[in-house]
């Protein structure tokens, strides 16, 4: 028996199988998706078993192969339909074969180089009645007590009686040890709560189990109860003896999911997300291998879970850019590969779900490629809420700070009224950066073309790229002159401010570094749904999906920000983040009100978040992007050339622009120019972009100017189809 292994080495001149003999012994236990050690070269490396061969073909008959080394997995850990599905990613990315898989797996499923994972147990103990003879004393009588009530009992509630008596039980056979698995997960248990729909929400489910379409768009706006919805459809496939897996955009947004879930669903949910420690991730996927559980929640990655019998994605808040892992390989897009991995199961459907769909997203539900189904309003007709621009121009001529006075007017009146506020800020620290007042030196990280952002709890300027950090000091290094001064502004600052004018207000902070810890998110969102502050401050992770039944008042107070990057989705992602904080605010019986504070406020995308028009908003923003040539009228390649030297990085940048050029005559080819972040971690980056309609012989294009660089120690290429940004 001979066996096609693909080595975990994501390396492209060896992405191929390499073929192995099998000892006899363990012919049994070979399988397609297990992982086996197999000598390659001087090393011992580990592969996926992708075919087994038990009658070799002419071209390989005579050929003396290698025997695997060992058996790593009993269990298949890769199963028929994920080795299709990471194929199917290796076509659409043109990334490696084996980075596709390992995408899919918890570490402690990857090659022993990575991760090793111990699996938890607890110890019970059951009685053998049969071999109680001799005498008994009278902490093994009470011992034995404990089992009248229950036949396995925990080994260290015996303890609290006599360890040295549960001992001499064992020894006697008496007491015999059984190990329990222990799952480092635990649920809160809480009572099924039940949830009746609005005829809108049963005319949405009813849509989609009623009519064919492989994927959905389920248009609804803020607080229309999407959700709900979700969970329906959830319980229907389940009935069917189905399985389904919901994707949610951000980490902060699962406990709120988990509770509503787990209150309809009970335990029968499996969470995966990059939060979890390893062992925690080792053993929801354990869990959700052996169908112990029929729902998995998580972030991307939480598609490739090895749930069986899969007959619902739900995608939430599907406009996110989350969904498009774009830092590093394999570059896939997780609604893509939803709607792949969907086609692999047999009358599973995709449900995209958005108060703001992608651009995208909403073309296709226009052309009939996805179908479209409507949430308009608010459950219970609740009103959406008013929404009120501030023109900073203006304001800044009488204000000092960084708050209106009518955002702080309504923030003193909200607290006196006992109700709650969320604020946005799209940044976080204390100041976007320091520099010096006499001579203008800014602090930039030495190894990256960016400069370093203050943090005022640490005292220290930290690079948000490379994560390089150095202490500030009041003397300025180039000019020798006491002159440091902070500009911009960040969450910190912000929290500063705000406690100088209502010093009893009370504020948490959710942002990248209040959040780092873990659970740091879950504890933020249960104290403030329990009334302990009166303000959630924070970055973008407060704008999406979170459900405060008390917060009646959004305040932004850079609504400019994300206008003012330099990417061609820059409209969109200040309309759908706009959009989607304001409808945090009046989602219970009170009315909600939102203040936005911009220095933009003709801007069409800002004017449409003010009058909740989303249709308006697409219209015109496709004008833009027909004229222009982007996405959803023209599709984007973006390939990244990087060097340690910037000279030869250019160059090479040159060459595969001319070569691009002479082959593909139907596509527009931009570039090459410095990437937004040129030096990055010492490499210096140029970018160049293609956009095409029909181009046939792309791939073929790309894949060999790919292998030309296969060798090339110099110079690094990578491609990035439709990324989330330029």
């Amino acid at each position: 028996m001979v066996v096609g292994v693909l080595v975990e080495l994501s390396n492209k001149n060896i992405d191929k199988e390499f073929f192995y003999s099998v000892p006899k012994e363990l012919e049994e236990e070979i399988k397609v998706g297990i992982r086996v050690e197999i000598p390659f070269g001087p090393q011992k490396l580990e592969g996926f078993v992708t075919k087994i061969k038990s009658t070799l073909d002419e071209t390989i008959k005579d050929i003396k192969f290698k025997d695997i080394l060992n058996i790593v997995d009993k269990e298949i850990v890769l199963n028929e339909e994920l080795l299709t599905l990471g194929k199917k990613m290796q076509e659409k990315t043109l990334s490696t074969l084996i980075s596709c898989y390992q995408v899919m797996l918890p570490k402690a499923l990857k090659a022993k180089k990575g991760i090793i994972v111990q699996k938890k147990y607890d110890i019970f103990y059951k009685l053998e009645e049969n071999n109680i003879t001799g005498r008994i004393n009278e902490s093994q009588a009470k011992i034995l007590n404990l089992f009248k009530k229950k036949a396995l009992v925990e080994k260290k509630e015996i303890e609290k009686i006599s360890s040295s008596s549960l001992k001499t039980l064992e020894k006697r056979n008496i007491l015999i040890k059984i190990e329990k698995e222990h799952y480092r997960v635990e649920y809160e248990k809480l009572n099924e709560k039940k949830y009746i729909l609005t005829e809108e929400q049963k005319k949405a489910v009813e849509k989609i189990e009623q009519t064919s379409y492989q994927t959905y768009l389920l248009h609804g706006v803020t607080g229309s109860g999407k959700t709900e919805v979700y969970m329906e459809l959830i319980a229907h496939i389940l009935e069917k003896g189905q399985t389904a897996i919901v994707l949610v955009p951000e980490i902060s947004l699962t406990p709120q999911m988990i509770k509503r879930f787990t209150e309809k669903f009970g335990m029968n949910i499996a969470v995966l997300h990059s939060a979890l420690s390893e062992g925690e991730k080792y053993d929801e996927w354990r869990r959700i291998y052996r169908e112990e559980v029929q729902i998995v929640i998580g972030a991307r990655s939480a598609l490739f879970a090895p749930i069986k019998n899969l007959g619902l994605i739900i995608i939430d808040e599907e406009h996110s850019d989350t969904y498009k892992q774009d830092d590093s390989n394999p570059r896939y897009n997780a609604i893509e590969m939803s709607i792949e991995r969907c086609k692999l199961n047999k009358n599973c459907k995709v449900i995209l779900g958005s108060a703001t769909p992608s651009l995208d997203s909403f073309a296709r539900a226009e052309k009939d490629i996805y179908h479209l189904v409507s949430l308009p309003n608010r459950i219970n007709n609740k009103p959406l809420p008013k929404i009120e621009l501030i023109d900073m121009n203006e304001e800044m001529k009488t204000s000092k700070g960084h708050f209106s006075n009518k955002l702080l007017e309504q923030i003193k009146e909200k607290v006196e009224k006992n109700e709650q506020i969320i604020l946005l800020l799209n940044r976080r620290g204390y100041a976007s950066f320091i520099s010096c007042k006499n001579c203008g030196f800014v602090f930039k990280c030495p190894h990256c073309d960016i400069t370093l952002t203050y943090h005022k709890s640490t005292n220290n300027l930290r690079c948000h790229y490379c994560g390089y950090a150095e202490k500030i000091e009041n003397i300025c290094p180039d000019c020798k002159e006491k002159s440091i001064t902070s500009l911009g502004v960040g969450t910190e600052k912000i929290e500063e401010e705000l406690l100088s004018i209502y010093p009893n207000i009370k504020i948490s902070r959710m942002d990248f570094d209040t959040t780092s810890k873990k659970g740091s998110h879950a504890k933020i969102i249960k104290e403030f749904k329990e009334h302990k502050q009166d303000i959630l401050l924070g970055t973008q992770i407060v704008a999406k999906g979170l459900d405060f039944e008390n917060v009646t008042l959004v305040g932004v107070l850079n609504a400019d920000t994300s206008l003012n990057i330099p990417d061609f989705k820059s409209s969109e992602t200040t309309f759908s983040l706009l959009s989607q904080v304001s409808g945090r605010s009046g989602r219970s019986t009170k009315e909600g009100e939102v203040i936005i504070q911009t220095f933009n406020k003709e801007h069409y995308a800002i004017q449409y978040v003010k009058n909740h028009n989303y249709l308006g908003f697409y219209k015109e923003e496709m004008k833009i992007r027909q004229k222009l040539k982007y996405p959803p009228f023209y599709y984007i390649v973006y390939i990244r050339i990087s060097s340690k030297d910037n000279d030869t990085c250019y160059k090479e940048s040159l060459k595969i622009k001319k070569s691009l050029e002479r082959y593909l005559d139907k596509t527009i080819i931009l570039g090459p120019s410095a990437t937004n972040v040129f030096k990055l971690n010492n490499i210096y980056r140029y970018g160049i972009i293609l956009k095409y309609k029909n181009q046939d012989n792309l791939i073929d294009i790309l894949n060999k100017m790919i292998n030309a660089y296969k060798g090339n120690h110099k110079v690094t290429v990578d491609l990035n189809f439709n990324p989330g940004h330029l």
